[in-house]
């Protein structure tokens, strides 16, 4: 049974992909590839799953971190896109309740604002109905305060309150690969599909690179699944495939939750635009986002957020909070994400459908598109296309997706126990075990424990340091620079297990700092910096 752990050297597990021919390839690391080698591992396939950076690298460490049902498009009138999204929403808050968690949504009623009260609570009504709950009401004028202190958007009568879920996305995706390679698959990061071989009209294999150490690999492959995101359309071109996705930049801020303490996640169509924007408690920040943008850049350089587009974020703040005051000087951190949105670039970016695709062009599987909650009913719509070129049957089914957590040391605060099972689920009691008082304290002004990064280190795959700080923990989005200010802890945690050396962490603190500098703080004129 495998798992994640440094126990299978990184070489091991690259000589072990050309020895084999495998039931199934799977290209792409975030939330889509992961739910996708889970899904089939499950089955008893032979998976072998490769990223070219880091897992959850692209959108599913920089998404909204919301797990929600898709209100919105219900006013799109994608009432399959909802259903789906409720009901994946309740079965993920189920399965995991820790990493999955509730979070009630405030939107403000406004004389003379769209959408009016009576639209807005039947759409409500239609999305408790789909999760078999009841749980919006109206907050009337004088209980608003008591719920989100501070809000006063001009001609304020009152506000409707529901509920949706949230979720730490790089977490979400490790918690699934963790699932995946108990059941057998292998997982690596940072190595490349370079090419697509082919034999008798149809993908056979591809040529895997090692980015690490440049060595090229050939894998043989019954069939392979594209699960490369905002890159799908790039790999399409080695079967004849024509462009399908519309990559979108969504952009948020972070900001200390002293500086904007909300206990609801504020909901609001923008003053200037009438598009969503949330803020909402977040990892003991809060977080504001987010935009919806027709993203033109390079996709192998990280996305960053525009001065256009902090200004937009902070009037929402400001619409909803005047009292806040809030500017520039407040922000801890940003990032962005390019989503891949299946469509032409043509009409409102914010109204394009989210309904995922996906495509069988000569045994590549394409999966594009979709939410982050549903990313179980795509990787199971994918997973039909590629039985019959594996040569196995394919049902759906809803079998739970996680392992159950055993119980935590029954000493420790609810506080800890629920964050331990949040991050390392079925591990969990396996990985903390020998945890002492220090490891269980909490980074100032984050809800991080200590004990995270050397688990990270040493458990999770880490070859870089922003492999650890944007992706394993999220302490360089959380903390002001970085976090560089808690390097000097960080590395006498981590350094037995990362073994980098003095020339190592010099190297990895240098090229952490230019990518902070460059894409999670505020714009400057600062050089971009290509992932590597």
């Amino acid at each position: 049974m495998g798992n994640l752990n440094a126990g299978t050297p990184r070489s091991d597990k690259l000589a072990q992909i050309e020895e084999r021919e495998w039931d199934l390839v799977v290209i792409g690391g975030g939330i889509t590839g992961a739910g996708a080698a889970q899904q089939a591992a499950r089955r008893g396939w032979k998976v072998l799953l490769i990223e070219q950076c880091d897992f959850s690298w692209g959108t599913s460490s920089r998404s909204s971190k919301l797990v929600h049902g898709g209100l919105r498009y219900l006013k799109e009138g994608d009432i399959k896109t909802t259903l789906h999204c409720v009901r994946e929403r309740q079965r993920l808050m189920r399965e995991a309740p820790d990493l999955i968690e509730s979070q009630s949504f405030l939107f403000a009623d406004c004389t003379g604002r769209k959408p009016g009260r009576w639209l807005f609570q039947v759409g409500l009504v239609i999305y408790d109905l789909m999760a078999g709950q009841r749980s919006h009401f109206y907050a009337p004028l004088n209980e608003v305060q008591a719920l989100a202190p501070g809000l006063a958007p001009s001609l304020l009568r009152g506000a409707m309150v529901f509920t949706d879920a949230k979720t730490d996305d790089a977490r979400l995706v490790w918690r699934v690969l963790m699932e995946a390679q108990r059941d057998g698959a292998i997982v690596v990061n940072y190595a490349q599909a370079q090419s697509l071989q082919n034999a008798a009209g149809r993908v056979s294999g591809l040529v895997v690179k090692d980015v690490i150490s440049g060595q090229s690999y050939p894998v043989r492959a019954k069939t392979i699944i594209n699960a490369t995101g905002a890159w799908a359309d790039r790999l399409r071109t080695g079967v004849g495939g024509k462009p399908m996705l519309r990559p979108l930049r969504g952009s948020h801020l972070v900001v200390p939750f002293w500086r904007l303490p909300v206990a609801q996640s504020i909901s609001l169509m923008h003053p200037k635009d009438g598009r969503p924007v949330f803020l909402y408690p977040w990892e003991g920040a809060t977080l504001v986002g987010t935009t919806d943008l027709d993203h033109h850049g390079d996709l192998d350089v990280e996305a960053s957020i525009t001065q256009a587009e902090v200004d937009y974020l902070i009037e929402a703040v400001n619409d909803q909070f005047p009292g806040a005051a809030l500017t520039q000087a407040d922000v801890t951190a940003c990032y962005a994400g390019v989503r891949p949105v299946v469509g032409d670039a043509t009409g409102d970016a914010s109204k394009a459908a989210r309904d995922h695709a996906v495509l069988d062009e000569s045994g590549l599987i394409t999966l594009a598109g979709g939410k982050l909650t549903t990313f179980r009913l795509m990787a199971q719509d994918a997973l039909a296309l590629a039985a019959p070129y594996v040569g196995k049957t394919f049902s759906p089914d809803d079998e739970a997706l996680f392992t159950p957590p055993a119980d935590l040391n029954p000493h420790w605060s609810a506080f800890v126990r629920h964050r331990l099972a949040a991050r390392y689920g079925y591990r969990a009691q396996a990985l903390t075990h020998n945890a002492c008082d220090a490891d269980l304290q909490t980074i100032p002004g984050t809800n991080t424990v200590w004990l995270e990064l050397s688990i990270a280190a040493k458990y999770e795959s880490v070859l870089h340091l922003d492999d650890l700080l944007l992706r394993r923990t999220r302490l360089g989005i959380l903390l002001p620079r970085g976090g560089m200010e808690h390097l000097a802890r960080i590395r006498e945690l981590c350094e037995p297990h990362l073994q980098w050396g003095n020339d190592g962490w010099t190297a990895q603190i240098a090229r952490y700092q230019a990518l902070i500098t460059a894409h999670y703080q505020l714009p400057t004129a600062k050089p971009e910096v290509h992932a590597s």
